[in-house]
């Protein structure tokens, strides 16, 4: 008796210490871990009473390493999911009877690996558990013949042995509840992501029809002021070409009248000399 009492004081402290940093919720945690935190005297469980206070909360229970020989006694734990109980020395239905009569309702992933069963008979306390994965590595029971066919036979709910599937796929993930929940938050973060980088992407693309815009705007201004030169170089073209026109006008004109100019003094000139000869000739006669 007195090891049982000294079991269940370290089983206490363990649980203690497993739980101190779990939430603090009334409904109390929902994983459990004990891998080696006890090295049990007498091949068992700690007392039922050590588990009440989140019995109906737990899911996830994991006692590997403990030196465990039964499940005798084993608390009720309703809502519970996952039982680990590798490298112990469970043997014999009668533990497996106790797994399903302590969470039997709610069980769905059971690993037994690294134990002592031997024959698959053994197993017959889980064929009417909604069992969904079993693990029975380096048991003596997966090296018999035909075992993988006939634990498949025996549990009809069950999907993956030993990781996998009754065709030999391997299993890619170890929880399916985990595995969705994780799909859920990475769909949530490739959203978030996404409607980040649509919104850059329309920023980058306003901002590139922005510039275009300006840039034809640009262009447009630039034609503009070529155009506005290439008239204002025309009209300078053209004021010259007056200008000439008009001084080659002025010049004939100046030439016309130094013309006109000339003839009027040559024909002035001409009586002016008749008379002096006739003057000359009257002279000459006196």
């Amino acid at each position: 008796m007195a090891a049982v009492g000294e079991d269940d004081a370290a089983w206490e402290r363990a649980i203690d210490a497993a739980t101190k940093a779990a939430s603090a919720a009334t409904s109390g945690p929902k994983t459990l871990t004990l891998d080696g935190a006890v090295k049990s005297s007498t091949g068992r469980l700690p007392s039922p009473a050590l588990f009440e206070r989140f019995a109906a909360s737990l899911e996830e229970l994991s006692v590997a390493g403990a030196r465990l020989s039964s499940l005798e006694g084993m608390p009720r734990l309703r809502a519970l999911r996952r039982l680990s109980l590798p490298d112990n020395r469970l043997s014999g239905s009668a533990a497996l009877a106790a797994v399903a009569e302590a969470c039997g309702a709610t069980l769905r992933h059971l690993d037994l690996g690294n134990n002592r069963f031997a024959e698959v008979e053994e197993l017959e306390p889980l064929a009417k558990l909604g069992i969904e994965a079993l693990d029975l590595e380096q048991c003596p029971v997966s090296k018999a013949m035909g075992y993988r066919e006939k634990v498949f036979a025996l549990i009809p709910s069950l999907e993956y042995l030993d990781g996998a599937d009754a065709e030999g796929n391997e299993r890619l993930e170890t929880d399916d509840e985990d595995y969705v929940e994780e799909d859920d938050d990475e769909e949530g973060e490739e959203g978030e992501d996404g409607e980040g980088e649509e919104g850059e992407d329309g920023e980058g693309e306003e901002g590139e029809e922005d510039d275009g815009e300006e840039g034809d705007e640009e262009d447009e201004e630039e034609g503009e002021g070529e155009g506005d030169d290439d008239d204002e170089e025309e009209g300078c073209d053209e004021e010259a070409g007056d200008e000439e026109d008009e001084a080659d006008d002025d010049e004939l004109d100046a030439d016309a009248d130094d013309k006109e100019n000339i003839e009027s003094k040559a024909g002035s000139s001409l009586p002016n000399k008749r008379k002096r000869d006739n003057d000359d000739d009257t002279n000459g006669d006196n």
